[in-house]
């Protein structure tokens, strides 16, 4: 996809601003709000709009400071991601949300107005700019990671944990919505086929988690041991090469010295 800058540099930091304010910081459920509020963004009443960093609003162990959820519709990216985000005490950011910020206008409005290409290319400048945040966790509209572009770059920032659900599931979630996408006479049809289009690229996720049938607090916590056994590797695989470039290091001064 060609790289276009559909805003100004301020429109987005302000958009960004705008839905990070808007983030509940409690829930339905009776989380515990984000400890700091929004001190965590690094904002005060004097500071600039720009949003450049996101602090860490105090010592946690966590496995991750960043993390992407992606996956088909209704598949619970935007509620699981936003209590893996109190779980992990991390802002959340929702892509969708968020280009409705900067756009002024919804989901839909966008696609009826200006088509599927412009939507996508928002989704683009978007995924440019959740990945240079720190301290976050990003849920990802459906479309999002199936685009070649956006997959590289997210992959390159972090662990992407793709939900999974049947067709069946996603059509009871979504029946009642506005989605664009369903507007067809065979609903249950058409996502079967879409979820089958974009098999291949939710498969090169980091980290699959289904959310068929389960209490939201029960894939959270399997996403949070999963991120944590991805970490453990990494550190493996980070010593592993550090190791190898030692050696040749190694083999290049014993060669020189011969």
């Amino acid at each position: 996809m060609r790289e276009v800058s559909l805003w100004s540099e301020a429109a987005l930091e302000a958009g960004l601003l705008a839905h990070l304010q808007d983030v509940p910081q409690a829930g339905p459920a009776g989380l515990p709000p984000h400890p700091d509020g929004e001190k965590a963004l690094g904002l005060g009443a004097a500071q600039s709009s720009r949003l450049q960093r996101m602090n860490p609003p105090s010592l946690i162990d966590r496995p991750v400071s960043w993390l992407a959820l992606a996956g088909f519709m209704g598949t619970g990216k935007s509620r699981i991601g936003w209590e893996l985000s109190r779980e992990l005490s991390l802002h959340f950011v929702d892509t969708d949300k968020l280009i409705s910020k900067v756009v002024g206008k919804t989901i839909p409005e966008v696609f009826a107005e200006r088509g599927e290409g412009f939507f996508r290319a928002c989704e683009s400048e978007v995924v440019r700019r959740v990945t240079r945040l720190e301290h976050a966790v990003v849920s990802l509209g459906g479309g999002t990671f199936v685009h070649e572009s956006n997959r590289r770059e997210l992959l390159r920032r972090g662990p992407v944990v793709v939900l999974t659900a049947t067709p069946e599931t996603v059509y009871a979630r979504t029946k009642h919505s506005d989605r664009p996408l369903l507007h067809v006479p065979d609903p249950l049809t058409r996502i079967a086929e879409l979820m089958l289009e974009r098999e291949g690229a939710y498969q090169q996720g980091t980290i699959h988690v289904h959310s068929d049938g389960r209490p939201s607090e029960e894939i959270v916590a399997e996403i949070v041991e999963r991120l944590w056994e991805w970490q453990e590797t990494q550190q493996v695989a980070r010593q592993d090469a550090d190791d190898e470039r030692e050696a040749l290091e190694l083999m290049e001064v014993e060669r020189a010295c011969d």
